[in-house]
C-alpha cells in the first residue's frame, strides 16, 4: 500500500475477498456454492475463505479466523452437511446448497455482525 492511500475497511476487504471468491471456477469450488452463501446479507458481510472445495465464513479478516459460523461441507452421496466447528454442532444434512446456506444464516452466533478488520481476539 503506498503511503498516501487510506487503509481499507473491513467492509471493503469482506467485499474484495467475496469478489474474488465469487470468481472462482470449478478448480477451486463448487460456483454454486459461494453464489448461495451470497445470497443471505447476513453472510456475504462475513469473511469468505475457499480450503479443500469448501466455503468458510469468519467474523474477522485475519487468522486465526472464527470457527463458530456453520459451513457446509458436500457429502459424498449429494446434499451438505453443516457444522459448527467451535462446538462440533451439528446443524443438520440437507439436500441442496441453497438449504444449507439457510441453515448456516439461521444459526449463526449471537450478536454477529459485519466481520472485523482483526483476529478473533479483538471481537
Amino acid at each position: 500500500m503506498a503511503s498516501n492511500e487510506e487503509p481499507r475497511s473491513a467492509a471493503e476487504i469482506v467485499a474484495a475477498e467475496w469478489s474474488a471468491v465469487l470468481s472462482f471456477g470449478p478448480d477451486r469450488i463448487d460456483p454454486a456454492v459461494p453464489r448461495a452463501a451470497y445470497t443471505h446479507p447476513p453472510l456475504r458481510q462475513l469473511y469468505p475463505m475457499v480450503s479443500h472445495g469448501v466455503l468458510y465464513l469468519s467474523r474477522c479478516t485475519q487468522w486465526p479466523w472464527t470457527r463458530d459460523v456453520g459451513t457446509a461441507h458436500p457429502l459424498v452421496k449429494g446434499g451438505y452437511r453443516v457444522r459448527r466447528e467451535s462446538d462440533k454442532t451439528l446443524l443438520g444434512e440437507v439436500d441442496t446448497v441453497e438449504k444449507a446456506y439457510e441453515l448456516v444464516a439461521a444459526h449463526l452466533p449471537e450478536g454477529c455482525g459485519p466481520a472485523i478488520d482483526g483476529t478473533p481476539d479483538d471481537l
